[in-house]
């Protein structure tokens, strides 16, 4: 059973910074991409940020520029690393990695900016 450990979300103030961390475990097949998506109040969820195996990045539009992300093969672990941080950033932060055999989601952790 593959679990998905996310931990790094938070409070902060405009401007501010966090970084989030997903851990990957229980699948003896290696996985071919990491990311992060969100889903703020009342929106659908939307990609922030993708990196495969290979390290291809893709970002959204929205955060290129403010957000890395990154991932450690060898821990099965991908990184956000969230600067400048906006009020409309705020959600619900979700990773997610794909694996040959399908795709999974953790349960997400909230990141909420404001003053």
């Amino acid at each position: 059973q593959v679990q998905l450990v996310e931990s790094g979300g938070g409070l902060v103030q405009p401007g501010g910074s966090l970084r989030l961390s997903c851990a990957a475990s229980g699948s003896r097949f290696s996985i071919n991409a990491m990311g992060w998506y969100r889903q703020a109040p009342g929106k659908e969820r939307e990609l922030v940020a993708t990196i495969t195996r290979s390290s291809t990045i893709k970002y959204a539009d929205s955060v290129k520029a403010r957000f890395t992300i990154s991932r450690d093969n060898a821990k099965n672990t991908v990184y956000l690393q969230m600067n400048s941080l906006k009020p409309e950033d705020t959600a619900v932060y979700y990773c997610w990695t794909s694996y040959v055999v399908g795709q999974y989601w953790g349960k997400g952790t909230p990141v909420t900016v404001t003053t």
